[in-house]
């Protein structure tokens, strides 16, 4: 594997890259750069690496100005296996495709288009890392470039120019192995929000192996939550009718139950199927309750997933006031001659009383 290093990074990393003396397979290569996340900081904390081929991005954070000497070939391996892995791509491809790719080699970036792919991705992860990370607290994740990857490059002036990263690393590490895609064990959900009116419900597929704080996303996403409030999870063992474990956001949270642990590297599979449901609740005000039970264990699932399968019933508008609350505003909202009708209609801005059509379609959920 070549991994051609912009003349920034190499001098970060103190080391000399090798000119290209062999052109071999473009998606063997890849292009490398460090970059900024905060402007109102001097150090630059990311590493960036895209594929030549297609344009598939990964990337590593925190890394500081200061530790790019200690950054290794093993760490570009790791976090290029790494976030293949997160996007669930079969691991028979990735164990295939970094044997094929032998030992990292460092060359010279003499090539003015994959430097400017580079740059863009950087600022695209950038943008990422700023929204979701606050980047004072010592953290590391090297599967940040995953979210990039949903996004549409390449086009010019025609839409049929461009194309989906992962879609063409995908597509192209299967015909290089000749094996399936996607290959991994899934669960099928069934998540319902009780508003007493009416349910709420998505029924969804998502891998076995989620980590938790990914799947608190998902459930953002499917019912239009806007992730402005708290949030944790109760898990139950309904024969001895016993709380197994709460898991929550921060230790801030844990201050408030000592027998609380951090939702942070806890995966689904650690409680389903052994349990028959977790609670997910929303908002410790509204006190939104969402049943998480498994219909089904897919022991080889070979689609693309987070999927949503089903969708029935709008889920209330945030602050409503919970139950209660959207149970009034509800009716409120089903008469346009009630006195208080333009005022909620406006406070609820674009909610709307039922799923439109592609709503509850099935589709692909990009999490990130």
């Amino acid at each position: 594997m070549q991994i051609a290093l912009t003349k920034k990074l190499a001098e970060a990393m103190e080391i000399k890259p090798s000119p290209v003396r062999e052109v071999i397979n473009p998606l063997f290569t890849w292009t490398a750069n460090w970059t900024k996340v905060w402007d109102n900081r001097r150090t630059e904390d990311m590493l960036v690496l895209v594929n030549n081929a297609t344009r598939f991005t990964v990337a590593i954070y925190q890394v500081k100005r200061k530790d790019m000497k200690n950054v290794s070939a093993e760490m570009m391996t790791a976090a290029i296996r790494n976030t293949l892995l997160a996007l669930n791509l079969n691991i028979e491809i990735i164990d295939e495709y970094l044997r094929l790719s032998a030992d990292v080699v460092f060359v010279v970036n003499s090539d003015r288009q994959f430097t400017a792919w580079v740059n863009k991705a950087g600022t695209e992860c950038a943008y990422h890392a700023g929204n979701n990370y606050n980047g004072v607290d010592k953290m590391f994740s090297d599967t940040i470039g995953a979210s990039v990857n949903c996004h549409p490059v390449g086009y010019t002036n025609s839409c049929d120019d461009g194309f989906v990263p992962y879609k063409k690393m995908f597509n192209a590490l299967a015909e290089l192995t000749g094996k399936p895609v996607y290959k991994y064990r899934a669960f099928e959900l069934l998540v319902t929000l009780d508003l007493e009116i009416y349910q709420a419900t998505r029924r969804l597929i998502v891998p076995a192996d989620i980590e938790l704080p990914q799947l608190h996303k998902i459930l953002q996403q499917v019912f239009h939550w806007k992730d402005y409030h708290l949030h944790d999870w109760n898990v139950v063992d309904e024969k001895k009718h016993e709380p197994v474990a709460r898991l929550v956001m921060t230790d801030e949270d844990l201050s408030y139950d000592d027998k609380a642990i951090l939702e942070a590297d806890h995966r689904l599979s650690e409680f389903l199927p052994k349990y028959k449901h977790i609670i997910y609740t929303y908002d410790m005000g509204d006190n939104w309750e969402h049943l998480i039970e498994l219909v089904r264990v897919i022991d080889e699932h070979n689609e693309e997933s987070p999927y949503l399968l089903e969708a029935g019933g709008q889920a209330p508008p945030e602050d409503v006031g919970g139950v209660g609350g959207y149970i009034d505003f509800h009716k409120i909202m089903q008469n346009p001659q009630h006195e208080d009708y333009e005022q909620m209609k406006q406070w609820a801005g674009y909610w709307h009383l039922d799923l439109y059509d592609w709503e509850s379609r099935p589709k692909v959920i990009h999490k990130w």
